[in-house]
This record gives C-alpha cells, sequence and structure tokens, in this order.
C-alpha cells in the first residue's frame, strides 16, 4: 500500500473524510483543468468511541465573518494565552479558564490527535424526540396485522422518555387521541382536501409553540415530560413512551382495514399527501425546531387529495419512465404532485423534522414523487414487497440500533456548516439536507448541488450519512501561495443527541498546495480515484434529476476523456501507447460501470426504484457507494481460499460459487457442476466434508453482510442457468455475449460464460477511450 493510500485510509478513520485531491490546485486556472472537482466526502458522525468527553463551550474566533473553531492547526502563544486563527490569522485572547495552559497542559481541542473533537453543549434540549407513525390502512390483512405487530414491537425499542403518537389514513385521515384509556377517540378529516397548517392548528384547538414544555433536568439527562396533569391540547396527541405504552398498544392492535368499500376494478382510495401534510402541521403547531421524526409506512399510491399520483381506476395504470418521457396521460399527475410533497417536504425540514417512508407493496407507491420528503430532511427511505417480511421487520428494527456507546444511532434537528480558506469557496452539498441559506464570503458563484451557502439543515443523520462537499479554487493564476502554507477546511456539525444533549463536533483538516502546471507529480500522487468516482457519480445522479439521461452519459464521457487526456502518458495518435498511473487506473473502470447502473440507466426500472436507488447513492459512504457503481464478487473454490475476482463474465465458471454484493443484493451463485453435485446430495455424506464446507463458506459471509448493512439486502441463492442468475449477468461486464462466443468461446481452462446483451464490454470501452484520449482534437 502507497503512503497516500495508507494516509487517505487514516484520515478516514480518523475524520471521515476523503478528498478527491489530497494536493489541491494553487490557481483556479489549474484546478478547471484538473476535470474532477476540489471536493471531499464527509461523514459528520463517524463513529469514534475514543473521542474524550467535552463539558465546556467552544471557543470562536472574534472576527464575525470567520467564526472559526479553536483547533490542532492554530497558533498558540501559552505566554501571552494568545492563539492565531488558521484561516483568517485573527489574533484572539483565551478566555479566563485556559489561564493554566502550557505546552505540557494543552486543553483536548489542541493537541494533535484530536483533529476531530465532540463538545457537549451546557444547553440541554427542551424536549425529548417525538416519534409520529403515519399507518396506512388500504393494507390487505396479512400485511396490516404484521404491521401492527411490529409497530407493537418498536414501542419496547423507543427511547422511554420519547414522545409518539399515531395518524392513520385510508379514506379518510384519524389523528388518534392517546389520553383517554379505555375510550378510543381520533379526529377525523376528509382525504380529498387539503388542509393548511394554520387549518389544521384551528380544527385541533392548537396554538404554535403551545406543547408543555418538559420540566428542567440534570446536565447529561434527557429532558422530563411534563407531568400528566400539566399538560394542555397538544399532550392529547403526543405523550411518553412510557405514559401512553399500553393505550397506544390497545388502539394500534383495534386498528382494521379502511372500511370503504373497493370493487375489483378500483384501487383504494388512499389520502397519503393529506395526512403527511396534517403529521407536518400538527408537529409545527406543538414541538417546532426540535428532534421529531415522522415514521410513514405506505402500502399503494395516493389515489385522491393533494399529492395524487394515479386515479383510482385499475385500468389506468401508474407512471413509468417513459410516460414521464412523453408527458402521457398517466403522467398527468406529475407535476403537481412534486411541487406539492416538495412544498411538504421544505416545510418539515424548516422547522427540522424528518420524514421516513417505509414503501411495501408489489406496485409502485409514489415514492418518485416523495422522493423530496426523505431527500431534504435526512429520512429514512426503504422499499419492499410487504410488511409481512423479515427483510422489512428486521430492517424496521435497525432503525432503532444503538452505536458502540449504547446510544441510539441517530441524531436530530442538525446544522453542517463548512469554513475554507481565502483561496477556497464552497460550491455546494450534494446530500440529505437542506439550504440554511447563511451568505458570507465562502460562498461561490458556482454551484454543485445545494449552493449559495455555507450552512445546511440536515434533520437527520445516523453514523453513516455521509455528504459530498464541493469546493472552487479562487486563487488567481500566478498568485503565488507563500511556501509552507497549507490549506486548512473546518466540518462544523451541532446537533441534538438522542439522550437529549446538544452536541457540537469539529473536524478540522488541512492539504498541501502544488501548482500543477509546475509540479504535476505531486498533485496526481495525491489523486484519490475511489473518492472521485463517488463524487462524480454524485454530481451525475443530481444532474440526471433534471437533463436527459443521454446528456448526462455524454458529459460523463467527456470528463472521463479529459481527464485521461491530462494524466494519461501517451504519444499522439498511438493508442497502444497509452497508460494510466496505479491510482488512476481504476477511475475509467468505475465510469463505465457507473453508465451502465441503475442510477443513469431507467430501462427496466420504475421511476419509484430510480428515485430509491439515487437516494441511498446520496447518502453513503465511499465504500457502500463504491459496492453500489461496481459491485464486489468474490470467488469460492476448491482451488484456494475465498478471493475477490472480477466482475466479469470470464469469472463464472461450472466448479466454482460467486458471492455477488451490489448492496442492495446478495446473491449466492452455483456454477452448473457445483448445483449438480449439490443436488446428488454428495455435502451430506461424510467423506465429501469439503465440499459441505464450501456451500456453507458463502453463505457465512452473506450473512455476516446481511446483519449489518441498512436497508437490509434482498437475498438471492441461485443456480447457473437459472432464472434469478439474471441479477448476476446483468452486472459482470460482457467480455463474452452471444456475438463473440465462439472466437472466445468458454476458452481452454473451461471458464467463463457468454451473456446475452447488446452492451459493450469494458474492453472494448477502453479501447474507444485510449483512442479518443490520444486524438490530436479533444
Amino acid at each position: 500500500m502507497s503512503v497516500y493510500a495508507q494516509f487517505i485510509n487514516a484520515a478516514e478513520d480518523t475524520d471521515g473524510v476523503r478528498f478527491s485531491w489530497n494536493v489541491l490546485p494553487s490557481s483556479r486556472v489549474e484546478a478547471t483543468r484538473m476535470v474532477v472537482p476540489v471536493a471531499s466526502l464527509f461523514t459528520p458522525l463517524k463513529e469514534r468511541p475514543d473521542l474524550p468527553p467535552i463539558c465546556y463551550e467552544p471557543i470562536e474566533c472574534a472576527r464575525s465573518t470567520c467564526r472559526a473553531i479553536l483547533n490542532p492547526y492554530c497558533q498558540v502563544d501559552v505566554h501571552a494565552k494568545l492563539w492565531v486563527c488558521c484561516f483568517c490569522a485573527q489574533r484572539n485572547q483565551f478566555p479566563p479558564q485556559y489561564k493554566d495552559i502550557s505546552e505540557q497542559n494543552l486543553p483536548a481541542e489542541l493537541v494533535p490527535a484530536y483533529t476531530t473533537i465532540e463538545y457537549t453543549l451546557q444547553r440541554q434540549a427542551t424536549v425529548p424526540p417525538v416519534f409520529l407513525f403515519v399507518l396506512d390502512l388500504c393494507l390487505d390483512d396479512e400485511d396490516l396485522q404484521a404491521l401492527k405487530e411490529t409497530l407493537v414491537l418498536s414501542l419496547s425499542l423507543l427511547p422511554p422518555h420519547a414522545l409518539v403518537g399515531l395518524i392513520t389514513f385510508g379514506t379518510t385521515v384519524q389523528l388518534h387521541e392517546l389520553s383517554n384509556e379505555g375510550c378510543s377517540k381520533s379526529y377525523v378529516f376528509r382525504g380529498n382536501k387539503d388542509f393548511t397548517a394554520k387549518e389544521v392548528q384551528e380544527l385541533l384547538g392548537l396554538n404554535v409553540g403551545s406543547a408543555p414544555r418538559p420540566a428542567p433536568s440534570k446536565p447529561g439527562q434527557p429532558a422530563q415530560p411534563a407531568p400528566p396533569g400539566q399538560t394542555n391540547g397538544p399532550g392529547r396527541f403526543l405523550q411518553p413512551v412510557q405514559e401512553c405504552d399500553m393505550n397506544l398498544t390497545d388502539i394500534i392492535e383495534e386498528l382494521q382495514r379502511d372500511p370503504w368499500d373497493v370493487p375489483g376494478d378500483k384501487r383504494p382510495l388512499r389520502c397519503t399527501g393529506t395526512a403527511l401534510s396534517i403529521a407536518i402541521g400538527l408537529l409545527e403547531a406543538t414541538y417546532p425546531n426540535t428532534g421529531a421524526r415522522i415514521m410513514t409506512f405506505i402500502g399503494g399510491p395516493a389515489t385522491q387529495g393533494p399529492g395524487q399520483v394515479t386515479t383510482n381506476e385499475l385500468k389506468d395504470t401508474i407512471r413509468t419512465h417513459h410516460d414521464l418521457d412523453k408527458d402521457n396521460s398517466s403522467a398527468r399527475f406529475i407535476k403537481k404532485s412534486c411541487k406539492y410533497f416538495e412544498g411538504l417536504a421544505r416545510r418539515a425540514a424548516g422547522i427540522g423534522h424528518t420524514v421516513d417512508i417505509y414503501s411495501c407493496a408489489f406496485d409502485q407507491t409514489g415514492l418518485h414523487e416523495m422522493r423530496y420528503l426523505v431527500n431534504y430532511t435526512g429520512g429514512y427511505m426503504v422499499m419492499g414487497d410487504s410488511f409481512n417480511t423479515s427483510l422489512f421487520k428486521q430492517t424496521f428494527q435497525r432503525v432503532f440500533a444503538k452505536d458502540l456507546r449504547g446510544d441510539f444511532n441517530m441524531a436530530f434537528n442538525a446544522t453542517f456548516e463548512v469554513k475554507t480558506p481565502l483561496q477556497l469557496k464552497t460550491c455546494g452539498v450534494i446530500g440529505p439536507c437542506m439550504s440554511a441559506n447563511k451568505k458570507g464570503p465562502g460562498v461561490s458563484e458556482q454551484e454543485i448541488g445545494i449552493g449559495g451557502t455555507t450552512a445546511w439543515k440536515i434533520c437527520g443523520l445516523d453514523n453513516t450519512t455521509t455528504l459530498a462537499v464541493y469546493f472552487e479554487v479562487i486563487n488567481q493564476h500566478g498568485q503565488a501561495i507563500p511556501p509552507g502554507q497549507r490549506a486548512h477546511l473546518q466540518f462544523i456539525t451541532h446537533y441534538q443527541h438522542p439522550s437529549g444533549q446538544m452536541r457540537l463536533r469539529v473536524t478540522t483538516v488541512t492539504r498541501n498546495w502544488a501548482d500543477p502546471a509546475v509540479n504535476l507529480q505531486a498533485v496526481s500522487d495525491g489523486f484519490d480515484q475511489e473518492a472521485a468516482a463517488v463524487l462524480m457519480a454524485r454530481i451525475a445522479v443530481f444532474r440526471a434529476e433534471t437533463d436527459d439521461g443521454p446528456d448526462v452519459l455524454r458529459w460523463l464521457d467527456r470528463m472521463l476523456i479529459k481527464l485521461c487526456q491530462k494524466f494519461g502518458e501517451y504519444r499522439k495518435e498511438d493508442p497502444t501507447s497509452f497508460q494510466l498511473r496505479a491510482n488512476f487506473g481504476l477511475y475509467p473502470q468505475f465510469m463505465f460501470h457507473l453508465r451502465r447502473s441503475q442510477f443513469l440507466q431507467v430501462f427496466n426500472n420504475s421511476p419509484d426504484e430510480t428515485s430509491f436507488y439515487r437516494h441511498k447513492l446520496n447518502r453513503e459512504d465511499t465504500t457502500n457507494s463504491l459496492i453500489m457503481i461496481q459491485p464486489a464478487l468474490t470467488k469460492y473454490s476448491f482451488s484456494g481460499p475465498p478471493e475477490p475476482v472480477l466482475l466479469d463474465s470470464s469469472s463464472i465458471s461450472p466448479d466454482c460459487i460467486l458471492l455477488l454484493d451490489t448492496f442492495f443484493h446478495i446473491l449466492i451463485f452455483h456454477g452448473e457442476q457445483i448445483a449438480q453435485w449439490r443436488n446428488q446430495k454428495f455435502h451430506e455424506q461424510p467423506e465429501h466434508e469439503n465440499f459441505r464446507m464450501l456451500l456453507q463458506a458463502p453463505r457465512d459471509d452473506a450473512q455476516e453482510i446481511l446483519l449489518s448493512r441498512f436497508p437490509m439486502p434482498r437475498y438471492v441463492d441461485c443456480d447457473q442457468g437459472g432464472s434469478q442468475a439474471r441479477f448476476l449477468l446483468s452486472k459482470v461486464n460482457p467480455s463474452q455475449t452471444h456475438n463473440n462466443m465462439y472466437s472466445f468461446g468458454p476458452g481452454a481452462d473451461g471458464g467463463g460464460a457468454p451473456v446475452l446483451t447488446d452492451d459493450v464490454s469494458l474492453q472494448v470501452f477502453m479501447e474507444h477511450l485510449k483512442k479518443l484520449a490520444v486524438a490530436n482534437s479533444s
């Protein structure tokens, strides 16, 4: 492993950050010629159990346009009790409580090992986390019963001090009171009407901010809800789990399917948009700007009211990508519905509330229109076939998983801010967030993703949520950066911890400058091809939301050709001479698989599936994102231990087992010979113990992946020649197809299997890339 590779891995482990370029170009012109933008993938709450508990307020730079936080890269004069900001060079006085500092007695934020540090602030959250269940009743009996059992179980997984509420919907919307034990009572709203926030508040008798404020708590302890006798209006709908557990369990268990009759040729009348509007309106009136999750469970598309996706006539098919492209009648609701749900998403994000969507149905449910709710608020999007499957049940339980310290793996109502040096400006962020509209000198005019600000709201995040932050070098060409000066960047995340504490995590990183015109070698050595591939994939997916698919693919191709022309080693007009350095060598391969992936190719995917896949790519870390772009393939055989192999049709062999991890699917593929031996039950015979172990090894490895991933991937066990082998054949590089199988054949070693496709192979792709890269005209 190279020195830079070790540095990149260490930076990700300690600070949760990876840069596309670890040596930054020193001028705007040179940065533009680098093709891949200067950018970073940052995981704000990267799990760090070794971080010391810091129970005091951070020290900020006194300059109003800076406000950077004290960090190990600041110059410190322990005798004069001064520190110099590494961003703006402002001299700052230490506060009185730092009077005892010395070179041997430094506070934790100045210790070089703690470039990431977390402060526990003195101010506590005034309200414990709020969980509001929004439940679709237009399900079949088996699905509804399974969902009810899952929700009852989840009550025992919630923090006992958390507030909880329940909304159900079908033809109408019911907001359930939790304060009436022994007598179920609910407020019913018409499903075909759009209720404004003010109307919801008036109908429920609520005033904004009228919720009961919890009793003061001791530092480090969660805020305590007000005693039952002190609750006023909002306490009817949102109560602590420990107080309403029995009553809420009874209400959930007594829920029945939507009573309205559904003829055989029609869909149920389902008012998803109205239900979500009432949920957001309720929390707007009771607990704005506090940690809250609206957990929505849907089993079909909205067929009436605001946010309608399709009609209730089964003869009217739900929209497809083809309908969206051609603007057919099936897509006539799309613009109005998207606008409505985007408005709801902005309302929820504006008050710091997260919206989760758990969609389980065999047909589409409208995730494409509702994607704004999860993408703007940092919520979870889970897609499955049925609520009555272990896939959904285990995935939902993992929402309440705990970290290594025993705390819930979720944070609420966060704000993310970026501090940059004078030579850099922030173009934007791509990830599950919304702009906080914080202007300043660090804002770039060039926007990538969500730009025009240096701060963003992330209503919900966990320890794997990853943001892509893009920068612009503004230093002019010929304006030299002083020798020894480095680029410092600071990422500041302010959030509400599940315990009720308000915390501030600060990560400060530094990178060197270099002029590519003079020292291209130094800049190219610092290229991180894995991070660069994910960062470019996020830009491509962001563009695909508004641009045509072919336009995005052409843009990706142009960027790849320019990068190869800039950093490749070749003789003009001689493709055979083309070579890429080792730390660039895999990048074209990543782009090849990205072009073929479900993120950019919508064929054979519904709009809901495309929205789900893109949502996951935009929030996962580098490793998981690379698995989505280029799935991992592992080979098991008698010839040696398990080994990773090329994602290529040549890796398919009759006498081996393959384990494919696409992030969304875990597939075990048995070669033809292996499947025959298994069907003959050789593994049950004592003399074939090795064969039994060979069959078991991929299952054990698959189980290890299944235990940790969220959402839980679909597990597929198939044989060569079987129908489900298509999951593997659609992902491998088609180096052998029906067109060339006779020239390449199975080969002398019997390896490889032809793939029936007209897609070009990686080999052909690379040949064309080399020709274009070495051509005189780009």
